[in-house]
């Protein structure tokens, strides 16, 4: 399986520690889907020429992914500024997202890009990509789609995006069962075959079709959570699409995802920085 993240990309600073690490949905989850065996992966989106934009592509090239396709632009590189809880939660306390190259230069998918992109098997995106002008593009494709926490969503924006989507991601730590049924039944029949839902800490909770599977917990030592959602998403990506065997791929991709907060930063490759 070949997979491609299109959009977001960041750099995480960790300001107690004064490191950078590189983040971002779409990039995250390209790199996880690698990690865990994917035939080949790439990222698409835009960066900065500058010192976080220049990490980030180093980072990626270092994982094996093709940035063929990435623009460097001349303006800021995203950076999202983070802190750890006890628990090894993270929490975003600041970022420059008005002012970054994403922000100020919306992507654009050409028929080279297209080109491009038909090499692989899966796409995935996310809300933080801004590619919602772009989805109709991309028809055809298996489109795989976070959406993050329902604070950022509602009925007419799923209504816009779930009709071009194969998979849709949540996170529903705040959502009770019932809630998450109701979800999963409105975008089902929006056309979404597959969706999943990460409840933080408790086990996620995946539809296909109506049919409904639960995540079996794992016991996890907790040193950073960042990038955990992100991974369950890049490997049960590579694991379900060549498989079609849901229970399968939920287990692989919570045994992967557990490893991922082991560590700090979504992948590691941690630089100190002054940002």
């Amino acid at each position: 399986m070949k997979l491609i993240g299109i959009g977001d990309s960041v750099v995480d600073y960790y300001k107690d520690q004064g490191n950078m690490y590189p983040g971002g949905n779409a990039l995250n989850a390209a790199v996880f889907a690698r990690r865990s065996g994917c035939e080949k992966a790439a990222y698409m989106g835009i960066v900065g020429r500058d010192v976080p934009g220049a990490h980030i592509l180093d980072s990626l090239e270092r994982e094996g992914l093709d940035i063929g396709r990435v623009r460097v632009v001349d303006a800021p590189s995203g950076v999202a500024t983070v802190s750890l809880s006890q628990e090894g939660d993270r929490v975003f306390i600041a970022s420059n997202k008005a002012k970054r190259a994403q922000s100020v230069l919306a992507l654009k998918i050409n028929a080279d890009d297209l080109d491009y992109i038909a090499e692989y098997d899966v796409v995935h995106t996310s809300i933080n990509s801004d590619l919602e002008h772009e989805l109709a593009k991309l028809r055809g494709k298996a489109i795989s789609f976070d959406f993050s926490t329902r604070n950022r969503w509602d009925a007419d924006y799923l209504h816009q995006v779930c009709p071009y989507l194969t998979y849709a991601f949540f996170s529903g730590s705040d959502m009770g069962p019932s809630e998450i049924d109701d979800l999963f039944d409105f975008v089902h029949k929006l056309g979404v075959r597959v969706i999943g839902v990460t409840r933080g800490a408790d086990p996620a909770i995946f539809s296909e079709g109506g049919k409904v599977f639960r995540q079996v917990s794992l016991k996890t030592e907790v040193v950073d959570t960042m990038g955990a959602g992100d991974s369950l998403i890049g490997a049960f990506l590579r694991h379900y699409h060549e498989s079609r065997d849901l229970p399968y791929a939920l287990n692989e991709a919570t045994a992967f995802a557990s490893a991922v907060c082991g560590y700090y930063g979504a992948f590691g490759y941690g630089k100190q920085a002054a940002l």
